[in-house]
């Protein structure tokens, strides 16, 4: 019988790895097994081994059961054959993933009616604050309460919130029923307004109701929403016969009952209502699908008309005059657009703090209605300012975004048009503020003081809000967040056990 080979033999050799630690060769297949130390039975000893076996096994094979107090032993990192670290993942991945996640984000069916809803309660709550902060003073020149202005433009978000919210729950036929009613009588108070003993002028523009005590009444503010909506319908109910492929049926009647509520507006001196509905009525016609030459036409014919208006007036011919002005000019023509500028400049990048403003000391006219925005900036800043314009422009991306992804024309006319509403608005007065417009007198939309001007627009955003909750797939979204189909969709994907399983 042959010799054991193994008997009595030296320990396996000592071999360096690429790491240039030493690590003990592996154990021959021909070994006799011997357990390490930390495999002992219950009951044996426990002891340390000696001799031979414990050079059968690598010191880097660390079990649990060790000695108490020996050193603990980390596993050496992972390094590639030649020593180096490996390379970490581009940081160009992490900002691919982060925008991706952002991308859907942004995508999902809630998001348009999330930021519809959240901007415009924003920008009402920071209408109130900065109205408060910007009427005191004036309220006190007319010998009046400090809140006085604050007040009845709280009183008015108030109706409006309401009116937001039945806007919002209102099913789109009963929006195209209330259409034909709200044109008619926006229609007749317009011509109210122009009846003497009835209509009051306010400066130098007569466009306003008087409704008893403190109250006052707008009727061209409310003739916008009437517009865009009968518009929408008028334009919807041809889309369906597929009659807009005609320029008779595209033009009439839209374009001729729109230069009727022009004219009445115009009749009472109010260009900046004017501008903005001339806005509504081309973004109708763009969202129709009007020719080049039609929709050109339309609006070679609404310039003329303006510019006609303004050279016959010198008032709008020196609010022309002062775009861009740095200087009160000759008579102090030029003095609201001047103190605007000043108001933006002296803010700095986080403005000299709310209550704080100089300019609403009797230097600007008009801080809390059409040149609050100016007050704003002198408050909070440079960070206020672009905050209030992102917040407008995330409500303008909303409003594109379901009248863009909606089947249904009524929605996408309606959505398109108060859209346009809005923006419009509100370039024409910041751009007056900056200076890079004439003077309008149109105040900023939810933001401004105005009751007549916010109740519409606040009916408006419920419109949006309502068209956003119609999506199929919001309304599916919208579903499962209520508390019984949530509980049922989570009690069908529990599996059902075996009777005896607990």
């Amino acid at each position: 019988m042959p010799a054991d080979d193994t008997a009595g033999s030296a320990p396996p050799p000592v071999r360096p790895w690429a790491g240039g630690r030493p690590r003990a060769a592996a154990p021959s297949f021909t070994a006799p097994f011997l357990a390490p130390p930390s495999l002992a039975l219950p009951g044996g000893a426990a002891g340390p081994a000696t001799g031979p076996e414990r050079s059968l096994w690598p010191p880097a094979l660390a079990l649990r059961g060790r000695a108490p107090g020996a050193a603990v032993r980390r596993a050496p990192a992972v390094r590639g054959g030649s020593g180096a670290r490996l390379p970490r993942p581009p940081r160009g991945n992490r900002v691919r993933r982060m925008y991706e996640r952002a991308r859907r984000a942004w995508d999902r069916p809630l998001t348009a009616y999330y930021l519809i809803f959240g901007a415009g309660l924003l920008l009402t709550a920071l209408g109130l604050v900065m109205v408060y902060s910007a009427s005191m003073i004036k309220a006190l020149e007319l010998s009046l309460p400090g809140s006085y202005f604050f007040r009845k433009q709280f009183l008015a978000a108030v109706i409006g919130a309401g009116l937001m919210l039945v806007a919002s729950r209102m099913p789109g036929k009963l929006h195209r029923a209330l259409s034909y009613p709200l044109l008619v009588g926006a229609v007749f108070l317009m011509v109210l307004v122009q009846v003497p003993g009835i209509g009051h002028a306010v400066n130098g523009n007569q466009n306003w109701i008087y409704l008893g005590g403190p109250f006052q009444l707008q009727p061209s503010e409310f003739g916008k929403l009437a517009l865009i909506l009968w518009g929408a319908d008028l334009l919807a109910r041809k889309q369906d016969k597929r009659l807009l492929t005609q320029w008779k049926h595209l033009l009439v009647p839209l374009v001729p009952v729109a230069f009727m509520l022009l004219g009445l507006i115009m009749l009472g001196g109010d260009m900046g209502t004017a501008i903005i509905l001339a806005a509504i009525l081309l973004g109708l016609l763009w969202l129709a699908g009007a020719p080049t030459r039609l929709f050109g036409g339309v609006l070679a014919v609404t310039l003329a008309l303006g510019f006609v208006l303004i050279k016959t007036s010198p008032n709008r011919m020196s609010r022309l005059a002062c775009i861009g002005a740095t200087e009160p000019g000759p008579g102090d023509q030029c003095w609201q657009a001047v103190h605007g500028i000043y108001a933006l400049a002296s803010g700095g990048w986080f403005g000299s703090g709310l209550g704080a403003s100089v300019e609403k000391w009797g230097q600007l006219p008009e801080p809390h209605t059409d040149f609050i925005f100016a007050i704003t900036g002198e408050e909070l800043g440079l960070a206020g300012t672009l905050s209030v314009l992102a917040l407008f422009a995330a409500l303008g991306y909303a409003g594109i975004r379901v009248a863009g992804r909606t089947e249904d024309p009524f929605v996408r006319y309606a959505a398109g048009g108060v859209t346009t509403w809005i923006t419009a608005q509100a370039v024409v007065n910041v751009g007056a503020v900056l200076g890079l417009l004439p003077i309008a007198g149109v105040p900023l939309p939810l933001f401004s003081y105005g009751g007549s001007a916010l109740l519409p627009t606040m009916f408006a955003v419920g419109l949006l809000i309502a068209f956003a909750r119609e999506d199929p797939a919001a309304k599916a979204a919208l579903a499962m967040r209520r508390p019984g189909v949530r509980w049922k969709t989570m009690r069908r994907r529990v599996k059902k056990r075996p009777s005896g399983e607990r």
